[in-house]
């Protein structure tokens, strides 16, 4: 199996963004949970895995100025470079696997958008959680959405684990109080169906 790393950059040297299963062309419910956690736009916000997801785009318009984008892939993140020209200087670029992830400052607001499901190791799961911990602040917000008990069990040709709002908050542990769970039937570029589940997670003040 390759690494996770060559894995993805082959598939953004090989793929358009509009080709690939998980693309959004707006990502509204994304943007619907963000803007209900009311955080002020100038607080810092990651999207973990986002490389060529255009949420930083509409973050951006909406009027966000605190904007850091993590990708393991540094094709993807090539892509949004290119495609947002002049504005990429106003986002915080990081080419990493967010495993080894070291942030230089904490975030109000961490969103992944189908990173955590492809873990499918516990100790990998564990690390996340840890990186996850150090990067958000006390009372910090946590999207994040995997695929749903009844999606896909592989994609991009790996496996993944599926998951609903129980199982995650057993993984993220005591630290984490669920907020909101929702569901979303996303429609892949070959129409294909995928059930996601997208939970809203705020972390303990202390």
């Amino acid at each position: 199996m390759l690494e996770p790393k060559i894995h993805w950059e082959n598939v953004y040297q090989t793929k358009s963004p509009m080709q690939v299963s998980w693309y959004q062309p707006k990502p509204t419910l994304s943007l619907e949970l963000i803007n209900r956690t009311n955080i002020s736009q100038e607080q810092p916000i990651i999207d973990v895995g986002g490389g060529a997801s255009v949420l930083v785009d509409y973050l951006y318009q909406q009027g966000f100025t605190n904007l850091a984008v993590l990708d393991i892939a540094s094709e993807a993140i090539a892509l949004s470079q290119k495609r947002l020209g002049n504005l990429a200087t106003n986002i915080k670029w990081y080419v990493s696997d967010v495993k080894q992830f070291q942030p230089e400052y904490q975030f109000n607001l961490w969103h992944d958008r189908a990173v955590f499901h492809f873990l499918t190791e516990p100790s990998d799961r564990q690390i996340y959680r840890q990186v996850l911990e150090q990067a958000l602040k006390p009372n910090g917000h946590l999207i994040i959405a995997t695929f749903a008990l009844d999606g896909p069990v592989k994609c991009s040709g790996l496996d993944v684990i599926q998951y609903d709002a129980e199982k995650l908050v057993m993984e993220l542990g005591d630290n984490f109080q669920l907020i909101e769970t929702t569901t979303e039937i996303h429609i892949t570029p070959a129409e294909k169906e995928q059930k996601f589940i997208y939970c809203h997670f705020q972390k303990n003040a202390n």
